[in-house]
């Protein structure tokens, strides 16, 4: 067993070698503080343009632990110790904290928390596009209680529209924009009760497709929620869990077809390769399917049939941007959640790196002239990374010390509780020869799992309820940066 005090050491010295000369110079520090301060004042003179464009990047679960991880992990992707990269969002000039709390809920979820930011209503847990009135699963409490919501508003301006997520287009955080639910699981009719049914209300695909018939751009996944039972998908044929869910026997992407004017320019796509074969200045509609339920993590995705996310918001401003009356456009970086969820810090974070890239890539295709762009989370998650790790050493690596209590290393990374707890031979798991580089994503260590408060579970790690971050270009006049409200609108 090697010493922890030798670890130590040698994690010192190694810091130490890190640190590049210009760093050491007093100067360099203060010059960054000088301009920093340049730039603040500024600001002073605020953008009083009103925007006619509006992005919002949603990401799902991205706390604060997380940004600074990927950013970490971005800087590492390029060769570089990590700490002083900059991300997009970090660019921006302004920056604060919402409040995430749903109405019945000290931690929330992410149906409740996008009611609030896209309607400007906080609302129950489990709920999405109505106020608190509306119980969750109770079908007969939704009439008269709906809200409506930016994309909406947006619309009735007379804007472009578009939903761009990695998640189902019907899952939580898009679903808020158009639908109105007592319960995000109804994801098609097969997912709701009887009672439900009865009662007349609508699955949120259903609702996607009737609600509002002319949004401009949808892109995600979700395929198997548009068609028959049983109907076999187009990708997955053996895939019995990948074909069709409704019981209504209706096939939406049909529907979402007829409703579509002659004269215009309809295109329903499946695949990359379709996609980016599409020439966005004859697209007045575009609906892209691209997986049966969530699609893949970027780490997993398939480059031949799977778009990323910067590819799906780079069509989606192009065809938007069309309308001289300006767009609104949603992107969700939806799966960082789920990484988290499952314990897999690698596939969060590449995530989170991702949904940056698509940031920069939104930021080269507008003016901050004439876009709002806000960049935001609904939540964060019991992820943080520690142990006195040097400058540079992997995010994903081993702390440089081993447990005072069981003499073991640990990882950076680690959950509060989750799946990630391992025990051998009635100990914790050793994790000093496990490679944690693997590009399949590794579950990471709930630790120390039989401390007070910290526990392991055997399927999924819960949300933490945080205030989040959120930074935005210019048109500040509209927003008070320093702590937002409940519910932004």
């Amino acid at each position: 067993m090697i010493s922890p005090f030798l670890l130590l050491a040698i994690g010192t010295c190694f810091a130490s070698s890190l640190v590049p000369e210009k760093e050491k110079d007093p100067k360099y520090w203060r010059d960054q503080a000088q301009q920093t301060l340049k730039n603040a004042l500024r600001l002073q003179t605020l953008n009083t343009n009103v925007a006619k464009n509006v992005i919002m990047f949603l990401g799902d679960g991205m706390g604060v632990s997380t940004v600074t991880a990927a950013r970490i992990l971005k800087g590492q992707l390029h060769h570089s110790p990590g700490e002083e990269t900059k991300l997009e969002m970090d660019k921006f000039p302004y920056v604060a904290l919402s409040k995430t709390y749903n109405t019945n809920a000290q931690v929330p979820d992410s149906a409740g928390t996008a009611t609030a930011y896209l309607c400007g209503v906080k609302a129950n847990e489990g709920t999405v596009g109505v106020s608190a009135a509306t119980q969750r699963s109770q079908c007969n409490t939704t009439q008269g209680n709906e809200v409506t919501s930016i994309l909406r508003w947006a619309k009735d301006a007379g804007k472009s529209v578009g939903i761009v997520t990695t998640t189902r287009v019907n899952h939580a955080t898009p679903s808020a924009s158009y639908a109105h639910s007592a319960d995000r699981d109804w994801y098609s009719d097969n997912e709701m009760p009887p009672e439900a049914l009865s009662q007349g209300c609508k699955d949120i695909a259903y609702q996607l497709m009737h609600n509002i018939k002319d949004i401009e751009v949808i892109m995600g996944g979700g395929r198997k929620y548009m068609f028959p039972k049983n109907r076999t998908d187009v990708e997955y044929e053996l895939d019995e869990k990948a074909r069709g869910t409704r019981l209504d026997g209706l096939n939406l992407i049909d529907i979402w077809k007829s409703f579509k004017p002659k004269h215009k320019h309809s295109h329903y796509v499946w695949n990359r390769t379709d996609l980016l074969a599409l020439d966005p200045h004859s697209v007045d509609y575009l609906l892209g399917l691209f997986e049966p339920g969530d699609m893949q993590y970027e780490l997993n995705r398939n480059n031949a049939t799977d778009p990323s996310l910067s590819e799906m918001v780079e069509m989606a401003i192009r065809i938007l941007n069309k309308n001289p009356k300006g767009f609104f456009l949603l992107v969700e970086g939806g799966r960082i959640d789920h990484g988290h969820h499952e314990g897999k810090a690698k596939q969060a974070l590449h995530e989170a790196v991702e949904m940056d890239q698509a940031i920069g890539q939104a930021g080269a295709m507008t003016s901050v002239e004439d876009t709002l762009t806000v960049v935001t989370a609904d939540h964060s998650h019991v992820f943080t990374f520690g142990g006195y790790t040097p400058r540079g050493n992997s995010i994903f690596g081993l702390a440089p010390m081993v447990s005072d209590t069981d003499k073991k290393p640990f990882t950076a990374i680690l959950y509060g509780n989750g799946p990630g707890y391992k025990v051998v031979g009635g100990e914790r798991e050793n994790v000093s020869m496990v490679d944690y580089g693997s590009p399949c994503g590794l579950v990471f260590l709930v630790w120390p799992w039989w401390k007070l408060g910290v526990w392991p579970l055997p399927y999924s790690g819960p949300h933490l309820g945080d205030d989040s971050e959120r930074a935005s270009c210019p048109q500040e006049a509209r927003v008070s940066w320093k702590r937002m409200p409940e519910g932004i609108p």
